[in-house]
């Protein structure tokens, strides 16, 4: 056809061959669309939203530059683009970090045995750690008690625990309750919980940056939606200036909760976690099983 050569014919002049495409180069293609597509995506929600569209309007800026022939700009640009990309990375690190932690925190790796086996140690929580955590929110909503508790399951937050008082005492609704009480030592940052006990308190937290939060939403609330949005924690939020009862999970809050549907959420979370680990277990058993079968009947 008349013009697919002409498309070759100007693809060639910038040292650009085509050949016929065959099942190795569409899968290439589908590829790197898949990875674009989520590229885009996780910069929609950062701070690098912002900086691709200012590097979309310098490209057109300089696609200008080339048609017409602006040979010392390009020149500059050329010499420019080596530290561009480092600058980018400088600035863009903090981003960088979060999206290789979320590629880490993959269920593949837990299959190639990766997972945080610390992690294991924990207590298992209780039905009643569930119902005292619920009555000390309900109790702080109705004086308005500012609260933040981050509940720990697959993976570790000792990194956080660190930045806390270590407390390391069962979980109560009155101990609870008296961490968060206004003018005390311990009241101000998040309270994490590990199994049935309060590891630590006055815990710093990341701040969310996703750009979709509202903007009547205080800082507990960006802590408590930046945690799930790093780790596969389960955050309970207590309004300071309403009362009302949020749930902070994989990076998505749901607010205005009552007692009855807090306790259920939270038995959903917590149990479809606990079933997928044992999933997990026994499928790793059948594997060692059938690979001690196949070993002895060789």
């Amino acid at each position: 056809m008349q013009w697919v050569e002409t498309a070759e014919a100007y693809l060639k002049k910038f040292g650009i061959y085509t050949r016929q495409m065959d099942f190795g180069d569409f899968l290439e293609i589908l590829i790197i669309a898949f990875l674009l597509y989520y590229i885009l995506v996780w910069m929609k929600n950062t701070r690098a939203w912002t900086l691709l569209k200012g590097l979309i309007v310098i490209c057109i800026f300089l696609l200008a530059a080339h048609f017409l022939e602006m040979n010392t700009i390009m020149w500059m640009a050329k010499n420019i683009l080596s530290f561009a990309v480092i600058a980018l990375i400088v600035v863009l690190q903090p981003e960088l970090r979060n999206a290789l932690e979320a590629l880490g925190k993959k269920n593949f790796l837990d299959s190639l045995g990766f997972s945080d086996v610390s992690r294991r140690e924990h207590e298992i929580f209780s039905e009643k750690t569930i119902n005292e955590i619920v009555k000390a929110c309900v109790e702080m909503g109705k004086v308005r008690t500012g609260a933040l508790i981050v509940i720990e399951q697959k993976e570790s937050l000792r990194e956080y625990e660190r930045t806390g008082i270590e407390v390391d005492g069962i979980v109560t609704s009155q101990l609870l309750i008296n961490i968060f009480e206004h003018n005390t030592p311990l009241h101000d940052g998040a309270v994490i919980v590990r199994g049935n006990r309060v590891t630590s308190a006055t815990c710093y937290l990341p701040l969310s940056a996703n750009l979709d939060l509202s903007k009547e939403l205080g800082t507990r609330h960006r802590a408590g939606v930046g945690i799930s949005e790093v780790t596969d924690s389960l955050t309970l939020i207590v309004s300071e200036e309403t009362g009302k009862i949020s749930v902070a999970y994989e990076g998505r809050l749901e607010t205005n909760l009552n007692a009855d549907s807090l306790k259920m959420r939270m038995q959903q979370i917590l149990n479809k976690n606990r079933e997928d680990e044992t999933v997990k277990k026994r499928k790793w058993l059948g594997r060692s099983r059938q690979k001690y079968e196949k070993t002895n009947n060789e």
